[in-house]
């Protein structure tokens, strides 16, 4: 009788962690309702105005024009030139953030190294605008801290050497100051997930520090160290505030350029300017969908 108490017992505590509890629909998507309303409102239905104003022309008739005049010289020009810069700023602040997040997770780099590094990262990656423009102006404008010390001390003239904060190279180089740091916060999970197995094995073959890396280590990481490098690229490609600022307009980027169709006394054409953000959104459509893939892949290695 005690057998078959405590069978009984056994299965009956079985069968009670068997049974889950009842969760009605109400309770089940509360906690998701918060992100499906910001979407509708905030991504959804703001695109669906994009596309349809898109087709409009000032008088608010159905259009094709818009689109027609995206193929024009100057357009394909803004377009040409923000892919530019932004394809420039992604493979620099790729490559050195990868550097810097490999010297902090795989690297000899005192363990303080990583939190200030990652800290400084979250507040730099977001650090733009008009603020970051009005850093760079202090810092390396004609008459800037570093420009001046240059001048000063080393006697050389950076301006008179070619260089000129308000042009592609000053851009490209203002924007590298928050891509490499966003580049850091995405490649270092993809360096933590490196197992050390591997490069026990590796070694135990005979291979050198080299051999694991070139053979090993960059194989499984350059899923990621693209698909971040696409993320910047994206990053770089949607900013407005910072050109305009820095900049003031010399420079035909397509974002600059939307907001003068948009917003602009001369150039008022908002069908045109909804266009624009159409073809950009197209663009970052294609590097997402790359970004995306990568990412599978690379997340195949690591959960191996």
């Amino acid at each position: 009788m005690l057998n078959n108490d405590k069978s009984t017992n056994t299965t009956t505590n079985g069968d009670a962690r068997n049974v889950r509890p009842h969760h009605s629909f109400f309770s089940d998507w509360i906690g998701v309702a918060p992100f499906f309303i910001f979407t509708l409102f905030f991504i959804v239905l703001p695109s669906v105005g994009l596309v349809s104003r898109a087709f409009q022309d000032n008088a608010g008739n159905f259009t094709l024009q818009n689109f027609a005049n995206l193929f024009t010289r100057e357009i394909l020009s803004s377009y040409w030139i923000s892919i530019r810069i932004s394809f420039t700023t992604a493979v620099a602040g790729g490559l050195l953030g990868f550097l810097m997040a490999y010297a902090i997770t795989v690297g000899k780099l005192p363990a303080g190294g990583r939190s200030v590094i990652l800290t400084f990262s979250g507040v730099a990656s977001n650090f733009a605008g008009v603020p970051l423009a009005f850093a760079f102006v202090a810092t390396m404008g004609r008459t800037g801290m570093i420009t001046v010390l240059l001048k000063n001390v080393f006697h050389i003239n950076i301006y008179n050497m070619g260089f000129n904060l308000y042009s592609f190279l000053g851009l490209s180089l203002t924007y590298t100051f928050f891509q490499f740091p966003l580049m850091i916060l995405v490649i270092t999970p993809a360096l933590d997930g490196l197992k050390t197995d591997w490069r026990e094995a590796a070694e135990n073959l005979g291979a050198s520090q080299g051999t694991y890396l070139r053979k090993v280590m960059l194989p499984i990481l350059t899923p990621s160290i693209l698909g971040g490098m696409i993320l910047l690229f994206g990053n770089s490609f949607g900013a407005y505030a910072t050109a305009y600022s820095l900049t003031g307009g010399f420079l035909n980027l397509i974002t600059i350029m939307v907001g003068a169709q948009i917003k602009g006394d001369v150039l008022y054409n908002p069908g045109l300017g909804y266009a624009l953000a159409v073809g950009m959104v197209i663009v970052m459509l294609i590097m997402m969908i790359f970004y995306y893939l990568l990412r599978q892949r690379s997340e195949r290695w690591l959960r191996k």
